[in-house]
């Protein structure tokens, strides 16, 4: 197998001519990039990614934090996050924090020994105080972490504005929103604020419910679908995540309420779930594949050193469905 050194004398250059010539696109003079890619293909060397990555002094990995892959905006969201990353050359290390203790903290190590470059941050957990004060390039994924910690988000306030308008299409007098934890802030709680600030204009009534803390799974909602129609026998139309208001939805049909004409109900996240089954829900869509790219960008910006000066907000649409 070709070593460096072989390409360097087939070349007629200097090692460091050839690592300069391989690691920078812009590196030398015409003549001599040929002579070093010509010795290259002949010689058929393959360059050692672990020597490259010294030099460049990157690992060429990104950290991604989410609470669980098993939720549908999640799962959506790696995936998007993983194919970006790799299109700009780098390579995913994933970190769920749902029932783990210290996870965090591991991954935390990992950037300050430089075992990777940067992270994207999405998970719910409680204690931001590992955030504050880090020199390396992290960025929020719809979470504050500090002042100092740049947020890739949708624009929730619209998301408000959106599901708002589903609902007042139609003659709904009492509206329930189920929402996250109050123990986590996220700007994805602004829906919830600009949707009452609407709905209150309008007259309509409007309760909240919150999940408990860290809590994506489907028995976890269904056990609310069920408080949710027990304790608001009223209700005539309801308002969340899509795992969420496809377990109302459950919950409705066994209770024989009719959906849309009974109940009205709108998801929020807009994740492939809500368009696939029996019946296609009304959702006001996150745009998770271009929040991805658009996260990807801005942490490799920042671990080069250039910037991403795009926005860091992006506007959500409303989807048509049956259930609204």
């Amino acid at each position: 197998m070709a070593k460096i050194r072989d390409v360097a004398k087939e070349a007629g250059v200097s090692v460091g001519t050839v690592s300069m010539v391989l690691n920078h696109a812009d590196y030398g003079s015409p003549q001599i990039r040929k002579k070093v890619e010509d010795a290259v293909e002949k010689l058929q060397y393959v360059p050692s990614e672990m020597a490259r990555n010294l030099s460049l002094k990157r690992t060429m990995t990104v950290g991604v934090i989410v609470p669980t892959v098993a939720h549908p905006f999640f799962a959506e969201l790696v995936e998007a996050l993983e194919e970006a990353l790799f299109h700009l050359g780098y390579k995913t290390m994933l970190c769920c924090t749902r029932q783990k203790e210290n996870a965090e903290q591991a991954f935390i190590e990992m950037l300050k020994r430089q075992t990777m470059d940067g992270i994207i941050m999405g998970a719910h957990s409680l204690d931001t105080s590992l955030y504050q004060n880090l020199k390396q390039p992290i960025i929020a994924f719809d979470r504050y972490l500090s002042p100092e910690i740049p947020i890739v988000h949708a624009d929730h306030r619209l998301g408000g504005r959106l599901a708002a308008e589903a609902f007042l299409q139609h003659d709904c007098h009492h509206i329930v929103e189920i929402a996250g934890s109050q123990m986590v802030k996220t700007p994805a709680g602004e829906y919830h604020q600009v949707f009452n600030e609407v709905m209150e204009a309008y007259g309509v009534r409007t309760d909240t419910v919150s999940l408990p803390w860290n809590s994506f799974g489907g028995l976890d909602s269904l056990q609310l679908a069920e408080k949710i129609f027990a304790d608001y026998r009223d209700v005539d139309g309801i308002l969340g995540s899509d795992l969420s208001v496809l377990s109302c939805l459950q919950v409705a049909v066994q209770r024989g309420i009719r959906v849309p004409e009974q109940l009205k109900i709108v998801a929020y996240d807009g994740t492939l779930i809500t368009q696939n089954g029996a019946c296609r829900l009304t959702a006001v869509r996150q745009p998770i594949a271009e929040l991805a790219e658009l996260a990807a960008r801005k942490i490799v910006g920042l671990i080069s050193g250039k910037p991403d000066n795009s926005p860091w907000v992006l506007p959500p649409t409303l989807l048509a469905g049956e259930t609204c």
